[in-house]
């Protein structure tokens, strides 16, 4: 199961990991190192949510590609929860929601577990956006149906059809087959779409800076989108040989971490918009200085379906 080259991967991650929280810990000690405090208290929550989601993914591998489904499943659940919270719903929305959390959001991660690619790719976006607004009709509440029925969709489509992707790509055909290759390549993509959060917002400290969306972000800037996907196709050309990618297409795992970087992106600014739009500034209060859990998976949510459908397309998996 744990290859060299996943150990490998695994073991750097946790390397970093440990110098960053050494980092983080001389830093919040001394009063003279010129830096924002606010900005090290950031840094330090980030790797504290770090070890977190390591720990959690690394007890998940170990204990097999069932457990990781859950894992991802419940993950799935609780962000669907705080997206349909985040706006007010209608008795007649109820039981369209029960089925939606009790059914079809279960559903998703089984046929994912089975590998059903001709299921789980079209369950949702087919048959369950077809259930939502008949379900909700049927209970004879017009009042905002299109806005409702929109909501509800909206968040069955990130919350879990996109992410369920994610463990998706432990369904993959992989050249060396087993379960430590596909391991290894969710591990990737995780660590591909931390780095990539990680790095646009340090390259966004930058004194110079141009907001690509203040309304929205004040934080996204296009020095740290440029910057950041540049830095993650850096790193994921140098980790070519943790991807399937190895070999003489090293060049890939580069380009696909790019995609990673740019889509990580696409999912974070769209999620803000949805923020902005509520009038809230978390989506809940789960993680420590994070916010909710889909505060943490925004960008995860939409990497996630181009990853896999990029990575089966280039595999021919």
């Amino acid at each position: 199961m744990w290859e060299p080259r996943t150990i490998g991967l695994i073991g750097g991650v946790l390397v970093l990991l440990g110098a960053a929280t050494a980092v983080v810990h001389v830093l919040s000690r001394r009063d003279d190192t010129g830096l924002d405090t606010a900005l090290i208290e950031t840094f330090r929550l980030r790797v504290r949510a770090w070890w977190v989601l390591c720990t959690v993914l690394a007890a998940a591998f170990l204990l097999g590609q069932m457990v990781t489904m859950i894992m991802f499943g419940l993950i799935s659940f609780w962000a669907l929860r705080e997206f349909i919270t985040l706006t007010p719903t209608r008795p007649g929305d109820h039981r369209t929601l029960f089925w939606v959390f009790f059914l079809l959001t279960p559903l998703q991660f089984v046929l994912v577990g089975m590998g059903n690619y001709g299921l789980f790719s079209i369950v949702i976006p087919v048959y369950g956006f077809l259930f939502v607004p008949a379900r909700i009709a049927m209970a004879g509440d017009y009042k905002r149906f299109l806005e409702r029925t929109a909501k509800i969709q909206a968040g069955l489509l990130i919350c879990v059809y996109c992410l369920s992707h994610a463990p998706a790509l432990l369904t993959l055909n992989l050249p060396t087959d087993g379960w430590g290759p596909r391991a290894r390549l969710l591990f990737f993509f995780i660590l591909m779409v931390q780095l990539s959060d990680a790095l646009q917002y340090a390259w966004a400290q930058i004194p110079s800076k141009h907001v690509i969306v203040p309304s929205i972000n004040p934080n996204k800037t296009w020095e740290g989108l440029l910057g950041g996907t540049a830095s993650v196709t850096l790193l994921g050309s140098m980790l070519w040989w943790a991807t399937p990618f190895h070999g003489a297409n090293w060049w890939m795992a580069g380009v696909m971490s790019t995609v990673i970087a740019l889509m990580g992106f696409a999912g974070s600014i769209t999620l803000s918009a949805i923020k902005r739009d509520r009038g809230v500034k978390d989506y809940g209060t789960l993680v420590e200085g994070h916010g909710g859990v889909l505060d943490r998976i925004d960008s995860t949510c939409f990497a996630a379906p181009v990853f896999f459908h990029l990575t089966r397309l280039w595999l021919g998996a």
